[in-house]
């Protein structure tokens, strides 16, 4: 049988169509009740009907990628986490401000088609949806060649989440004596990893293969550490008690990140000396040589996220991300400064 035309131009329909086969048992893990019809058609369809129990429902939508931390999954022939990434840099987004994450939607472009590496993508995609609740309902897959190379690709998505507009989280909630409390990161996440792989990879010289004593496994094994995925936990913990806002610690770190959901009638002091960031962030700052600004102007510094509320909760709240195993504890206190709205970081690090 010939060739077809759009075979010799680089796109391989069979395959994509095969890759679709091969993430349908991903997907449907993914399901909720409000999920109409299945996957291939041209839209997803969700039953907006379920909102009805909302007295006020508020739409929220967030889109996100990964970053270059898709190259590090590339060069390791790792593809089946990257995914889960995905959604955490999305959906713990819309859980800061009080949304429960209903819908997921994503986009993977490629050089060429592999359908056992996009249904890899895809399930953990699937794995990070369910982690957060959240039904995949659609995605697309784009063959580029001649735009990508072969073994490129990028994965990116959207979600869209509700929340009460009387129960939103916000700056305008926050008030002098909040408790800053700090939830733990399992890692680098999906931010500052053009920084890392600069002072790691290049400069430094080190490969993927290297085993690190400080952080007990190879170099590979670390960057690749999935995101922590925060959403279910967080609105456990907004159900268990009095929350006023969150904040998710991503690219530009703990204080630039906080600053965005703080009053200009307060300002937050974090105490550094209230945790001890993982060895991996101290790694790249002593083999880099960067600053202590710098390194927290990018990195995370072993916070993924933090929660502002009253002290009379903290002892709730950390019972409750302790379920879902995530430690937590408290790093800082809002304090009444007039012209504020910004984070003031104190200490050194345990």
């Amino acid at each position: 049988m010939a060739e077809s035309a759009y075979a010799a131009a680089g796109v391989d329909i069979e395959a994509g169509d095969r890759a679709v086969e091969l993430m349908k048992a991903s997907v449907a893990r993914t399901r909720r009740p409000e999920v109409l019809g299945g996957l291939g058609g041209f839209a997803g369809f969700f039953d907006a009907s379920a909102l009805a129990r909302y007295e006020h429902p508020v739409l929220t939508t967030s889109t996100d990628g990964v970053g270059t931390k898709v190259a590090i999954a590339q060069a390791m022939g790792v593809y089946d986490t990257i995914g889960f990434d995905l959604i955490g840099m999305l959906v713990d987004d819309l859980v800061v401000c009080g949304a429960e994450p209903l819908f997921v939607t994503d986009y993977i472009a490629c050089g060429k088609v592999y359908p056992e590496r996009i249904a890899a993508i895809v399930d953990g995609i699937a794995r990070g949806c369910v982690a957060a609740g959240a039904a995949l309902l659609g995605g697309e897959t784009a063959e580029h060649p001649g735009l990508l190379a072969p073994d490129e690709f990028d994965v990116a998505g959207a979600t869209t989440g509700v929340v009460e507009k009387s129960r939103i989280l916000g700056a305008e909630r926050i008030v002098a004596g909040d408790v800053a409390l700090a939830l733990a990161s399992s890692g680098l996440h999906s931010n500052g990893y053009s920084l890392v792989r600069h002072v790691l990879l290049q400069q430094a010289g080190w490969s993927l293969e290297r085993q690190v004593d400080e952080l007990g496994r190879t170099l590979g094994e670390e960057l690749l550490e999935p995101t922590q995925v925060y959403a279910k936990a967080c609105l456990a913990v907004i159900r268990a008690c009095e929350v006023h806002a969150m904040s998710h610690i991503t690219g530009g770190g703990l204080a630039n990140n906080l600053a965005r959901v703080l009053p200009s009638s307060v300002e937050v002091v974090i105490d550094r000396a209230s945790w001890t960031p993982p060895p991996v962030f101290g790694l790249v700052q002593s083999v880099g040589g960067v600053s202590q600004r710098d390194i927290e102007a990018t990195l995370n510094q072993g916070v993924g996220m933090v929660m502002l509320l009253p002290a009379a909760g903290v002892d709730a709240a950390r019972t409750t991300l302790a379920e879902f195993g995530i430690d937590a504890w408290v790093a800082g206190e809002a304090v009444a400064a007039p012209g504020g709205g910004s984070v003031r970081m104190v200490g050194e690090h345990r």
